[in-house]
């Protein structure tokens, strides 16, 4: 396989949630910690991009660095995934990059694998490599060619904050999904008790 790096953003507010889903602990251990050593084992280096690393520094996170995410000037509080990911995305030195969530609870290191080993395959202008459900693209998993920055950044100067907006503009391969609970995001108190049922 060829070098791959990994993005994992853990900068989001968890309002939702009512606590930091990143440090939610599913069968012992931290989500972020989890998605990490999963992204660790499909990719040589990993990048956590967070507002917070010291919040995660006593994690177990091997060969993952952290990249400390900043507000842009009109973005006082939060701005979103898409910013966080062009922000990663400019110290990526691999052709391709994983992107993930941290609150991932079901992902499974064989289906990026999989996905990892179709990539040799994907046309030459695509920017990413998907899967797709019924809201649109999954855009907080799956594979983006590191040549993609310069219109992310054209983007979001315009103001665009939208994953799918920004897709939509764009050739993108569809990956196909063994199994939608791959995908499965614990955003709510509910979903976290669904989990651990």
């Amino acid at each position: 396989m060829n070098e791959l790096s990994a993005i994992v953003l853990a900068g989001g507010q968890s309002s939702r949630m009512g606590q930091d889903k990143a440090l939610i602990s599913v069968n012992g251990v931290p989500l972020l910690q989890f998605v990490c050593n999963i992204a660790a084992s499909c990719a040589n280096k990993v990048y956590i991009v967070t507002p917070w690393p010291e919040r995660y520094q006593h994690l177990v996170l091997p060969r993952c660095e952290f990249i400390r995410e900043v507000p842009s000037n009109s973005d006082a509080t939060t701005h979103g995934p898409l910013v966080g990911f062009a922000q990663g995305l400019a110290e990526v030195k691999s052709e391709w990059v994983l992107l993930l969530a941290c609150d991932l609870p079901k992902l499974r290191v064989e289906v990026l694998q999989d996905w990892a080993a179709s990539l040799e395959i994907v046309p030459e202008d695509a920017i990413a490599a998907l899967a797709h459900h019924a809201k649109g693209w999954e855009p907080l998993c799956g594979f983006y060619r590191r040549r993609c920055l310069p219109q992310l950044l054209d983007f979001i100067n315009q103001g665009g904050r939208s994953f799918q907006q920004w897709l939509n503009n764009h050739s993108v391969q569809l990956l196909s999904l063994p199994t939608p609970e791959v995908l499965f995001n614990c955003n709510t108190p509910e979903d976290l008790i669904y989990l651990q049922e």
